[in-house]
């Protein structure tokens, strides 16, 4: 080993080469005198972190860097060398001299980079590992849970990644910026173009940089959490500080739940993404990321311009404002900002101000805080500056506290009924005058309103009130009472589950549905599926229905009629069907639907002339709505739900085009800890279900995965997936699909009839997620959290898709009974049964 300096003794380490095997060996915590050979790995005392050299994805190159030693994927979290990589792997080294330097080294050319040098000199240096991630130097013999003994450590030199317990921001006192800079691309950890960092200009903020350019920023600290990030005060596992004071602002968070497994990245493509692990599934979901909406970027309306997310166009002005530009702004282009109706009169202090409420705080660059001020001193503060432009509190706790005031133009503000607080925005008189007569006039409007609607809503209750006795009244002498009919196991399931659930769901008397179906007419007929016909009805007030009958030849019977009525009743998602009741008579069973007048999917998709409607704007927005569709039903609603008959002809389109999930009568509701399950009775669609569902009986979230990449894959071919593994390759979409894709010619998947106007870039991102749905292997395939952020992303964080699952291999075509096998419900459109040897 090479000497730094004459004289300088050196304690040299060999770190293992990270080759993700698990049989490597394990050292202690704390770096020994003696080498450590290869393959050993440097590990945490809880083996939570591993340190040594790893290799990045696709890479020859090597980096010193810290990963989770836990987990099956492979997850680092601080690389040492990022911008010096060690190009010889069996020659790497990392010393530690006698006064504490740490060394990365190669000795084929003799090349050393000194990537650690402590504040001050050790007599007798040990470096460790701790069980949080942090890597330590101090003095053998001190504390190690006393971070003042520290002289040096990793958490004070983050890279892209912010674990619990490091801290985000500035130490004064040492001339510290700890930032997160996101890596150049996956298989080079060196310092990219985006970074995230505290901002300490006037009022501190986190801010998002792309090289030179400001972009996002989180806003200021309320007390609560950074006031454009309002969504934290609802994370009940996490713990969030903030200190700003002469020596330090930083930003920290911890985990009130040790088995919580969490880390912020700062990703390479420009993103701000909060991870969790899940153990069940074996993956990173994403918690929270930043930038979401067109809002999230700087100023986007300009200069006293206010954004909102969920209007449109998104940008307005701020009171006493109007567009600098009226022609930019008609075009949608609201960058130029707004500008005063009335210029400001500071000599005689005639101004005041208007209070706008739900706002994002404008950006506190050029801010004043005074945190020992009330809102009144603030307020005669701002008047007595010219060029003071409003003013709010710092702090919005226990009816809020401390001062803010903005001198020049106001920028990047935003509405947030969530996170938004009142803003003091200064006018001239006059226009203040006006806006409050205005307001004064609107209110008085609004007050005649609410009183005609109380009214007009009282009578309204007496007349419902009344209706609805009529109507219990005329249903009981009907036969959709269901305690009528004791008989019924159905009925008296449902009885049962509204009075433990609180289920309300309508009951439609029979003579009222053969009233608006015209006694279920041919000419109402809108089609037929595996449960059985569907119906156009129409209500007595106008509102028009879809009638589904449960056929009498149908093989989905009772156990399918509870489970849709007791599934979709409790589930409210923009893209998921409405379901309005239902009606039990004797054997027959009816569920009633809102009506979706563009009807299935699939009438557009596979039909030549139709087909041309679906331009490709149409098509992205439809695979959108339905990848949060099933996003709800796996994540978000208040049971996880596996759909199990994904397909196009059970996706409805509204008016507008929009989808809207349909049939869940084969649906399974999983528990919180359940992630799949086995059934005899393997229900679906051939072309749609997933390889170990069709062939095992095995399902869960990752099954849906699998007939959402199908389904995407349908709507940019415009091409059924007819055939299975040993079908022609032209009529098995996956396969064509993959062969095109590996070729190179993924557009020539496109459906002609889309012709050329759409982003090349887009569609093929939209190829390659849906090939990453359908790998053969579920825990390969993305979960809807992740393919829903894919779609919004650019296609350099996407890893590369596997071979996709064959649906069908040839023990099966034809016939092996050596086994038992799961009994088949399947087909294209019609749901029918097989069943397999035993």
């Amino acid at each position: 080993m090479r000497k730094l300096s004459e004289g300088q003794a050196l304690l040299s380490i060999l770190l293992s080469i990270l080759f993700l095997f698990p049989s490597s060996i394990a050292r202690d915590t704390v770096i020994p005198t003696q080498p450590l050979s290869f393959p050993d790995t440097l590990v945490s005392s809880n083996r939570t972190f591993a340190l040594g050299f790893f290799p990045p994805n696709n890479s020859t190159n090597y980096f010193l860097g810290i990963w989770y030693n836990n987990i099956s994927v492979h997850t680092v979290v601080w690389v040492a060398n990022r911008q010096s990589p060690v190009t010889n792997s069996s020659s790497a080294t990392l010393s530690i001299s006698t006064n504490g330097n740490l060394t990365v080294s190669q000795q084929q050319n003799s090349t050393f980079t000194s990537i650690i040098t402590p504040s001050s000199a050790l007599s007798n240096p040990v470096a460790k590992l701790l069980d949080n991630g942090n890597f330590v130097i101090m003095e053998s013999g001190s504390d190690f849970n006393d971070n003042r003994s520290y002289v040096w450590q990793s958490f004070d030199h983050p890279t892209d990644t912010l674990l619990p317990g490091m801290k985000l921001g500035w130490d004064f006192t040492r001339g510290l910026n700890r930032n997160l800079t996101g890596w150049k691309s996956d298989s080079d950890p060196a310092q990219g173009p985006y970074t995230l960092a505290m901002d300490t200009r006037g009022d501190p903020q986190l801010a998002f940089w792309s090289g030179s350019n400001r972009g996002w920023r989180s806003g200021p600290w309320t007390g609560y959490q950074f006031s454009g990030v309002p969504e934290t005060r609802t994370y009940t596992a996490f713990n969030f500080y903030f200190v700003n004071d002469k020596q330090e602002v930083y930003y920290m968070y911890t985990v009130s739940d040790p088995s919580v497994i969490t880390r912020l990245v700062m990703n390479q493509s420009g993103t701000v993404q909060r991870f969790v692990w899940l153990e069940g599934t074996g993956e990173w979901s994403v918690y929270w990321y930043t930038p979401k909406t067109a809002c999230d970027s700087y100023a986007p309306c300009g200069p006293y311009g206010t954004c909102d997310p969920n209007d449109s166009p998104i940008c307005s002005c701020l009171p006493g404002f109007v567009p600098k530009s009226p022609q930019d702004w008609a075009l949608r282009d609201g960058r130029g900002g707004c500008v005063r109706q009335t210029r400001l009169d500071c000599k005689n202090r005639t101004d005041g101000f208007m209070t706008v409420s739900n706002l994002l705080l404008p950006d506190t660059v050029n801010v004043t805080v005074d945190m020992n001020m009330s809102l009144e001193e603030c307020k005669t503060m701002c008047l007595m500056n010219c060029s003071c432009t409003g003013y709010s509190n710092a702090d919005v706790r226990n009816g809020g506290s401390g001062c803010i005031t903005w001198q020049g133009d106001l920028m990047d503000s935003a509405i947030s009924v969530d996170g938004g607080q009142d803003f003091f925005v200064r006018l001239a008189a006059s226009d203040l005058k006006t806006l409050l007569s205005q307001s004064q006039s609107e209110k008085r409007k609004h007050k005649a309103i609410i009183a005609v609607v109380s009214v007009l809503l009282a009578l309204l209750l007496v007349i419902s009130l009344a209706a609805y006795v009529w109507r219990r009244k005329r249903q009981g002498k009907q036969c959709c009472c269901f305690l009528s009919v004791p008989d019924s196991s159905d009925e008296q399931y449902i009885v049962e589950r509204t009075e433990n659930e609180d289920l309300e769901l309508p009951l439609f008397g029979l003579e009222m549905v053969v009233a608006a179906t015209n006694n279920f007419s041919f000419e109402n007929k809108l089609g037929e599926g595996g449960f059985g016909p569907v119906y156009l009805g129409k209500l007595d007030d106008g509102q028009e229905i879809a009638v589904k009958t449960l056929s009498k030849t149908s093989i989905q019977g009772r156990d399918e009629f509870k489970n849709e009525v007791m599934l979709i009743a409790k589930l409210q998602h923009r893209n998921l069907v409405r379901l309005l009741g239902c009606c039990i008579h004797g054997e027959q069973r009816i569920l009633i639907y809102e009506y979706l007048p563009n009807r299935s999917l699939d009438a557009f998709l596979f039909d030549k002339e139709r087909s041309a409607l679906l331009d490709w704007r149409t098509r992205y927005r439809i695979i959108e709505g339905i990848a949060r569709g099933l996003l709800y039903l796996h994540q978000d609603s208040r049971f996880r739900i596996i759909h199990r008959d994904l397909k196009a002809s059970n996706i409805l389109l509204d008016e507008a085009m929009n989808p809207k999930i349909s049939d869940f009568g084969m649906a399974r509701i999983f528990g919180g800890d359940q992630t799949k399950a086995m059934t005899l009775r393997v229900v679906g669609t051939y072309g749609y279900m997933s390889p170990e569902y069709a062939m095992d009986g095995i399902f869960s979230v990752k099954s849906d995965v699998f007939s959402f990449g199908v389904l995407m894959l349908e709507i940019i071919s415009g091409t059924r997936n007819r055939g299975v593994y040993l079908s022609d390759p032209d009529e098995y979409l996956l396969g064509r699909a993959w062969n095109l894709w590996i070729e190179g010619n993924g557009l020539q998947l496109v459906d002609p009839s889309i012709g050329h106007l759409y982003s090349k870039n887009e569609v093929l991102r939209c190829i390659k997620i849906g090939l990453l749905c359908v790998q053969e292997h579920p825990e390969d395939r993305p979960t809807m959290s992740s393919v829903v952020l894919m779609l919004a992303s650019e296609d350099a964080g996407i890893p590369k898709p596997k071979q996709p699952g064959f649906v069908l291999r040839k023990g099966y075509a034809e016939g092996d009974s050596s086994s038992s096998k799961p009994e088949f419900q399947t087909g294209n459109d019609l749901t029918f049964t097989m069943s397999i040897g035993r």
